[in-house]
């Protein structure tokens, strides 16, 4: 039996127990990649609150990051709507669902194509094609419908290529859903329905309103936290400006942000964000990338004023590994 050791107010338990069968032979044999996606751990982050403050790592999925959760579904609902083996995924991403959906797609046997932003590390491009996945790299761009984005380009690659299907992460509701089925109920389960905040990056708006979702369900009183870029569409009301962090920001109209599900955003600058990339590492061991500084950078200014009883589960997205040769840690 898994236990997630915590020193917690005497109103709950001293420790927050998985419920988990003991490992044998049997559960560590999987059938393909896929079936390694979840299960990623909780580790407490001490900020300055009498509050307890847990990081989801992410970055123990096989892929990488998150996005194998909502690569591995979209490409299965993909599937189920008639994509044909032997045939051809495409994908715009600013690089771990395109990785994610490299990783899957080429494990079942599918041509790849991802289209990049050239603000993409170059240890995500050379991932993309270490997977065996075609790239395209597009100039970045202010604004997804820009006919030169990433995600236009993509759009058009899928138009001009026969048996293909595009995932669109920005726009297909098996986004959310993906994070309603899998990260959401994992949270729950992991916490035993103790959490009461949730905070998680916003880009497509898949992850925040998908698993925010499920856990309102399940306790309507947890408040769901958005994370957004300082200067990104949503949060300049339509008048964006440039940002280094990469693999977060709304910046589009997305219809998978669910307004209903988000109790606030809260907008961190680049400047925050890479500095407490710093501080995770040296401080608590943990190397992650630019959202998750973001993430963590938010949630460090909003903990401080919780309770003792007061559960925060904060989502790291991926590794910091994927980005070191841009020199956010130096």
């Amino acid at each position: 039996m898994d236990v997630l050791k915590t020193a917690v107010p005497s109103q709950l338990p001293t420790t927050l127990t998985l419920d988990k069968q003991e490992p044998s032979l049997s559960s560590a044999l999987h059938n393909t990649i896929v079936e390694c996606i979840g299960n990623t751990p909780l580790v407490r982050i001490p900020f300055n609150t009498p509050a307890h403050c847990y990081a989801k790592l992410e970055y123990f999925n096989p892929g990488g990051s998150i996005k194998d959760r909502s690569a591995a579904y979209m490409i299965e609902q993909a599937e189920k709507a008639g994509l044909q083996p032997g045939g051809t995924i495409i994908e715009a991403s600013s690089g771990n669902q395109g990785i994610a959906t490299a990783m899957i797609g080429r494990a079942k046997g599918y041509r790849v194509i991802i289209t990049v932003s050239d603000k993409v590390s170059l240890e995500k491009r050379t991932t993309l094609m270490a997977y065996g996945a075609e790239v395209v790299t597009c100039p970045a761009t202010a604004l997804l419908s820009d006919p030169k984005s990433y995600h236009s380009v993509a759009l058009e690659v899928q138009n001009s290529t026969p048996n293909s299907f595009m995932l669109n992460q920005y726009f297909n509701p098996d986004n959310a859903a993906a994070h309603y089925y899998s990260l959401g109920p994992e949270i729950w389960h992991q916490t035993n329905g103790l959490i009461t905040h949730f905070i998680a990056a916003a880009g497509s708006g898949g992850t925040v309103s998908g698993a925010g979702k499920y856990l309102k369900e399940q306790n309507p009183a947890i408040t769901v936290i958005g994370v957004d870029a300082a200067t990104s569409y949503r949060a300049t009301c339509g008048d964006p400006k440039p940002y280094a962090i990469e693999g977060m920001g709304v910046d589009y109209d997305t219809p998978l942000i669910d307004a209903t599900v988000i109790d606030q955003f809260i907008n961190v600058t680049d400047a925050d964000a890479f500095a407490m990339l710093k501080t995770l590492a040296r401080t608590y061991g943990i190397l992650v990338g630019p959202p998750s500084g973001a993430v963590a950078a938010a949630a460090a200014s909003y903990v401080p004023s919780l309770p003792e009883c007061a559960v925060v589960v904060m989502i790291f997205g991926d590794s910091g590994k994927s980005y070191l040769t841009k020199h956010f840690y130096d």
